[in-house]
């Protein structure tokens, strides 16, 4: 999430980048104004602190400012003529009217006042580094995708449309898993928060904080699903005379989909949009291995063929949780 720092520099139309403003804003010597308008001094911004004894007097200050309330600052955005206050809380744009506003506010506020010089130290540079960085993942996301094509077309896939929406559910499940992921780690993600509130607000939060978020308390289910999607993605690209295999072990996976629906409805009260839009997804690779033939070859299947197919799943599994532990140790 953005900090205050950048957020009210973007009111300002002060140049800087998000990465670097947010770096400053986190190794701020002093936690409080005066540590703020520090900050602000080495972009070349004056700034000056008051305390409106007459809270009546708030209309009169030009936005955008900072406003300390009664558990944080919040920046002001907008007063509009008939007293409703516009601000930013948290990253977030919020309004209400200016008496209800006064009854959190304590009076205190930073004025800010830039020039056409003001702008984040060594900013040029540190637009390149960020450049540099959006860059890296445009990369990523083309040589996945080539990488994608390359196995579709080696494979012959597009000659078997089951085959087709087999492929568009694997990659819709590792997106969704991938979110599942985000937020067992408590990563921030916009896109996670709109899907999790779909069937209920801070559903996905309360799931993934039960007991049975875990699989053993080994293994979180956000792990077990995004190790499973992957690497049947994979396997179906690179091996794609195993999708009988692969049609057998998503069989294996849906008495799991029954339990997570009764447990979510008749347990602990609670939808998690995005595990039951897992569930779903599971049924719909099932309906795309029938789509696709894939369970008429089920019968040449011999035991020896599980043994690659459970050890990639298998190591996939704990590299995914090392990873996952180390990024939680980390944090």
């Amino acid at each position: 999430m953005p900090t205050i720092l950048s957020d009210f520099l973007n009111e300002l139309q002060v140049p800087h980048t998000a990465g670097a403003s947010d770096r400053a804003f986190h190794s701020m010597p002093f936690r409080s104004l005066f540590g703020f308008s520090r900050l602000l001094a080495s972009y070349g911004i004056d700034s000056r602190a008051l305390d409106l004894t007459d809270r009546t007097k708030l209309a009169d200050v030009p936005a955008p400012f900072l406003a300390r309330m009664k558990d944080a600052f919040v920046i002001v955005t907008d007063i509009s003529p008939d007293g409703r206050v516009s601000y930013l809380a948290f990253g977030e744009k919020r309004s209400q009217p200016i008496d209800s506003f006064n009854r959190d506010f304590t009076g205190t506020i930073l004025q800010a006042f830039p020039t056409p010089d003001s702008s984040e130290p060594d900013y040029r540079r540190n637009r390149l580094m960020e450049g540099a960085a959006k860059a890296k993942k445009v990369v990523l996301w083309v040589c996945g995708a080539l990488l994608l094509l390359c196995g579709f077309i080696s494979g012959r896939l597009w000659h078997n449309p089951g085959a087709v929406a087999l492929v568009a559910v694997d990659i819709a499940g590792i997106m969704v898993t991938w979110l599942l992921t985000l937020k067992s780690l408590d990563i921030k993600n916009s896109r996670a928060d709109r899907i999790c509130a779909v069937l209920q607000e801070h559903g996905c939060d309360h799931v993934l904080e039960s007991k049975a978020s875990t699989f053993f308390s080994i293994f979180s289910w956000s792990e077990v699903g995004i190790t499973y999607f992957s690497v049947s993605t994979l396997i179906l690209l690179l091996f794609p005379q195993s999708m009988p295999l692969l049609a057998v072990l998503n069989a294996c996976c849906l008495p799991f989909t029954f339990w997570s629906i009764w447990y979510q409805r008749f347990r602990i009260h609670t939808w998690c949009t995005l595990c039951v839009i897992t569930q779903g997804l599971l049924w719909l690779q099932f309906g795309a291995y029938l789509w696709s033939g894939a369970w008429q070859g089920v019968g040449g299947i011999c035991l020896l063929n599980f043994i690659p197919a459970v050890a990639a799943y298998g190591f996939t599994l704990m590299a995914v949780n090392r990873l996952m532990n180390y990024i939680k140790s980390r944090s």
